[in-house]
């Protein structure tokens, strides 16, 4: 990351506490619970909590998304979770890629015990209640809507928005149980919080924009130089700084003011819009730990 100093990112509205309530209450009354992770930030996206607050349920990973993270990245994480147990599934919930393989792997993955001794006890007509969790603005709504084939819940794109849960019954006699985004109380990591603010799960009323963008030029003149080349034509320098990426932008779009100062702040909007509406390439801002 940059050296460029940033305040330290704490968000937890009330509201998310109640969340954690909700999950906890809520959490006999269905089969397995649903985590939707951002593809381009699968470790950083993961509550930390959600394992113990859904302790004694099986699980399936969603990386949505996917068409905004670099592929061979979202390999990995496959990967990554298959070791530890857990299956991962690569979608993208707004155009329905990978969608298709939801279902099949909670049947006969994820659920396959209990759908065989449902079967043996002729209860195959037996609901599929599952639970889905995630962080502010990782596409729950979205998938919801996409399963149920209309707009069933409300989407919002501005994250922390209160809604209480809700219940979505589907055609194939699966019941979706949607939760509020809910993040934790306190980030021990920032580098967490900045890769959540780069992908808009964090309210950007709450940082310092010019700050975060200078952050994020760093990471991908660093990892992904010839997305920034061919994005914003500079020239990327070895010594570059943040702030003198964002003034390569700024000039190049010829975002001046009076004085010919550049507009940094016009410029690291545009950065940071850009890169999380995929125009900056397919991009992924984390790796699985190598164990």
């Amino acid at each position: 990351m940059d050296s460029t100093e940033m305040k330290n990112i704490q968000w937890f509205p009330g509201h998310m506490a109640k969340t954690r309530r909700l999950i906890k209450a809520n959490l006999s009354l269905v089969d397995a619970v649903v985590e939707i992770l951002d593809a381009r930030t699968p470790m950083s996206s993961s509550n930390p909590e959600m394992e113990s607050l859904t302790a004694g349920k099986s699980r399936i990973v969603l990386l949505n998304k996917c068409d905004l993270a670099d592929d061979r990245a979202t390999q990995m994480w496959v990967n990554y979770y298959s070791k530890k147990g857990i299956a991962a599934v690569p979608l993208d919930c707004k155009s329905g890629k990978g969608l298709k393989n939801f279902l099949p792997t909670v049947k006969k993955k994820v659920l396959k015990e209990l759908m065989e001794k449902r079967s043996a006890h002729g209860m195959n007509g037996a609901a599929i209640r599952l639970m889905i969790v995630g962080i502010p603005n990782v596409g729950k709504s979205s998938f919801i809507n996409k399963m149920a084939g209309s707009k069933r819940t409300k989407v919002e794109d501005r994250p922390g928005v209160t809604r209480s849960k809700q219940w979505v019954k589907l055609e194939n006699g699966v019941e979706l149980l949607d939760m509020p985004g809910v993040l934790w109380p306190k980030f021990e990591d920032q580098n967490i919080a900045v890769r959540l603010a780069f992908t808009g799960a964090i309210s950007d009323s709450i940082l310092d924009i010019e700050s975060l963008a200078m952050k994020l030029l760093s990471y991908l003149a660093e990892y992904y130089p010839d997305s920034l080349r061919e994005r914003y034509k500079i020239d990327i320098e070895a010594d570059d700084t943040g702030l003198v990426l964002l003034e390569k932008v700024g000039r190049k779009r010829g975002m001046m003011i009076s004085g010919g100062e550049i507009n940094t702040e016009r410029a690291a909007i545009t950065v940071l819009d850009e890169f999380r509406s995929g125009k900056l390439g397919r991009i992924t801002l984390e790796l699985p730990d190598k164990e």
